[in-house]
């Protein structure tokens, strides 16, 4: 009447669970955010009719510090960080020094995009990228004759 599969399966996955928690111990990479030297950021991406909108939070950056480049078909945001503060006591020996080193990059594929139009704003950390699509040329009826009306117009 009453099947002990239940109790065995439970059995197997509390054992499969204790494993792979275990595998993921030894197998995660606990250097990993150490050895990337790019990093990203968030964004937000919306699209029109006419174009693309992106928002990236790049909060602390200056607009010197953000480069935005087109290479058909990337659009890619690139933000570099360099900061150092460094203090000193009266006897100018240093008693503390901290070094910040970050490279935050995003890379988007577009295609059939204006790029000479394309336009950018910073505003308190907040990356605003307008991308305006390329317009499609405008598609041309022609209109159909009848055969015998062309060559009535040439006599």
């Amino acid at each position: 009447m009453f099947d002990l599969v239940p109790f065995g399966k439970r059995r197997d996955d509390a054992f499969g669970m204790l494993a792979k928690s275990l595998n993921d111990v030894f197998n995660d990479d606990f250097f990993a955010p150490i050895k990337s030297s790019t990093m990203s950021f968030r964004t937000d991406i919306r699209e029109s009719e006419q174009a693309y909108l992106i928002e990236a939070e790049l909060p602390g950056f200056k607009k010197e510090e953000i480069d935005i480049d087109y290479a058909s078909p990337y659009l890619t945001i690139k933000a570099v960080r360099k900061e150092e503060n460094a203090e000193e006591n009266k006897d100018h020996q240093i008693v503390r020094r901290e070094r910040r080193y970050g490279e935050y990059v995003r890379r988007f594929y577009v295609q059939d995009i204006a790029v000479e139009e394309i336009h950018a704003s910073l505003k308190d950390g907040l990356l605003k990228l307008e991308v305006p699509k390329q317009q499609k040329p405008q598609g041309k009826r022609i209109e159909i004759q009848d055969g015998d009306s062309s060559a009535s117009q040439s006599e």
